[in-house]
């Protein structure tokens, strides 16, 4: 298993083997089995559930790095319009002036807020060159998160919209926002 725990740590708390792939199985698998040499990148919450110690804390490189969580489903689940949601969607333009803006117009003159833009250089994409001014740039994937549900219409028209000039997109899901206080 690739070791995703800093070696640092790993040295410190003299750890043979670090799991770091599945927070949360991994933790499951380390209290299942018992393992006293061994350890598990999990929240404090998996620890207290399964009964496991907290050998390290704040373990991150950059104290401003933020885990997300994926749920899978086999089947579609349907969102609603009742409470608030987020959408994450994935999409990919073509070089231009101004490109990035006309993508994310879309969502303002919608009145669609943006919580999350990232950009991703595509992967096994060679650098390519514009023969008109001699510059050379990476094809991106853009990520971005807005607050609406895909049973929104203003969220359908302005995905309809992107689809227009947009040469990858795709809605990777809607979900409730967490309303809880943290």
């Amino acid at each position: 298993m690739e070791n995703l725990f800093p070696q640092r740590i790993c040295q410190e708390l003299k750890l043979k083997t670090i799991m770091a792939k599945c927070r949360i199985s991994e933790a499951v698998h380390v209290a299942l089995l018992g393992l006293q040499d061994a350890g598990a990148v999990a929240s404090s919450s998996a620890a207290k559930i399964y009964g496991l110690n907290i050998l390290a804390e704040d373990i991150q490189d950059d104290s401003d790095n933020v885990t997300r969580f994926l749920m899978l489903a086999r089947e579609p689940i349907i969102p609603g319009t009742d409470r608030p949601f987020k959408t994450s969607v994935v999409f990919s333009l073509e070089e231009g002036p101004g490109i990035l803006f006309k993508a994310l117009a879309v969502f303002a003159l919608r009145q669609i807020n943006l919580t999350k833009i990232e950009s991703r250089p595509l992967r096994n994409q060679p650098l390519r060159a514009d023969d008109n001014n001699n510059s050379k740039y990476f094809d991106y994937l853009f990520y971005v998160d807005f607050e609406a549900s895909m049973a929104d219409q203003n969220a359908q028209n302005a995905l309809r919209h992107l689809k227009e000039f947009a040469t990858f997109l795709r809605v990777l899901g809607s979900y409730p926002v967490d309303t809880t206080s943290t």
